[in-house]
């Protein structure tokens, strides 16, 4: 395993903490991110250009009176459906040579969640675990049984070969013959896509998909569609979605030590002593990063907003692919 950064990089949001506090309503807010990863330089402008376009199909819902449940799922879809990111197309091949999805959508006014895993034959993955949300007494399903819930409830289903991209085909082939190596997979060491949101209306919703480790064990399920861990919104709180090494981010359960810490104002005492950011939602961007690579020993990210929308972002790998919309309508995008 790579040794992680220990200190996080962030964007300096402050401008935007000043912007918020003195708008008197409450203003939409959206951040997405494509995964935290060593994304090379000739991988850059495709990852901008995916998550403006990402960041405009959010919006558009949300600059519409549209909720906030639809914009991460019009967001997330745009992601998915990009090669350059490591979900529904463009995922990496398991051990087997498939391509098995896992995702999760959670709403921040009931706490429920809808989640599914280890699919194959689902294009967005997104939409099928927003329908397990709004149709099904349960919050998670996989496979076989998340697939004919699908079929019985209007979400479509694909040939398991849709889903393969020759790129990463390619990749899994010299893997058989070179033993896995990441460098095959054009930096996608940890991959996932995510949204979290807040409409006009003060709802909240955040969402997670990926297309999991390159190689993977068949069946295996990271901390992409599990609650708490990949992915949390409490509107009480704000809305987290993270992105790196599954194994490491499930240790720490580090989307709802992320919510916790939104709670508490001593998460700004260091900051403030080294005269850091004054947001609390940067400040526990900084604190759930930290804590992954001193607790974990591992590499990852997280996007946030809190209640207010104030939005944070934190991550200890070479980059992250990911991007919010300003006070004033126009996109942040980084790298």
């Amino acid at each position: 395993m790579r040794n992680a950064i220990v200190e996080p990089v962030r964007f300096p949001f402050d401008a935007v903490l000043s912007s918020l506090t003195v708008c008197a309503n409450l203003k939409p807010s959206l951040i997405i991110h494509g995964g935290a990863w060593n994304i090379p330089d000739e991988a850059v402008d495709d990852c901008r250009a995916g998550i403006r376009r990402a960041l405009e199909a959010g919006w558009k819902v949300l600059s519409g009176a549209g909720t906030a449940m639809d914009a991460i799922e019009a967001a997330v879809v745009i992601l998915e459906d990009d090669p350059t990111f490591d979900a529904g197309i463009g995922s990496h091949l398991n051990r087997d040579g498939r391509v098995q999805l896992d995702a999760i959508v959670m709403d921040g006014a009931t706490l429920k969640a809808g989640a599914v895993a280890a699919v194959e034959r689902v294009r967005n993955p997104i939409r099928l675990a927003r329908s397990i949300l709004e149709k099904s007494e349960h919050m998670m399903l996989v496979a076989a049984g998340a697939e004919k819930f699908a079929e019985e409830n209007g979400v479509p289903l694909c040939a398991p070969e849709e889903l393969v991209n020759e790129r990463e085909r390619m990749a899994w082939r010299r893997c058989l013959e070179d033993s896995h190596a990441a460098e095959h997979h054009v930096g996608h060491e940890h991959g996932t896509v995510g949204a979290v949101a807040i409409d006009r209306h003060g709802n909240l919703a955040a969402g997670t998909s990926t297309g999991g480790t390159c190689c993977k064990f068949p069946g295996r399920v990271g901390d992409s569609p599990l609650i708490g861990c990949g992915c949390y919104a409490d509107a009480e709180a704000g809305g987290v979605s993270c992105t790196g090494h599954g194994e490491g981010i499930m240790k720490i359960v580090m989307a709802k030590m992320a919510i916790d810490l939104l709670h508490d104002q001593r998460v700004l005492v260091p900051h403030r002593e080294k005269g850091g950011p004054l947001s609390l939602a940067q400040a526990v961007a900084d604190a759930c990063i930290r804590k992954l690579a001193h607790r974990a020993h591992t590499t990852g990210g997280l996007i946030l907003l809190d209640r207010d929308g104030l939005p944070a972002a934190a991550f200890n790998t070479p980059r992250m692919a990911y991007g919010y919309v300003q006070p004033d309508a126009s996109f942040r995008i980084a790298p």
